[in-house]
């Protein structure tokens, strides 16, 4: 899963940039403002893309971590309830 979302992302911050660079080319060359702008939003797209990916692979992070708590915690009561003969 994780490699799919890295490729998705990648592919997509790609995208944006080559956009941005193709806008902002064709801006400067044809003199024209409008594509600028564009090239600069493509840009900060690209960029947020990324921020945005590496934020929710910090998130999965932290979930996997708590799953991985919490099943220790399970397991811990289970050997109490075993040890004292309370397990149905």
């Amino acid at each position: 899963m994780r490699s799919l979302s890295r490729a998705l992302a990648t592919l997509a911050a790609g995208f944006l940039a080559l956009d941005a660079l193709l806008f902002l080319y064709s801006g400067l060359s044809l003199g024209r403002p409008g594509l600028i702008v564009s090239g600069v939003a493509c840009s900060l797209a690209a960029v947020l893309v990324v921020l945005s990916w590496r934020r929710y692979r910090r998130a999965i992070t932290e979930l996997e971590q708590a799953r991985r708590e919490m099943q220790a915690e399970v397991q811990s009561i289970r050997d109490l309830l075993h040890s004292k003969q309370l397990h149905n």
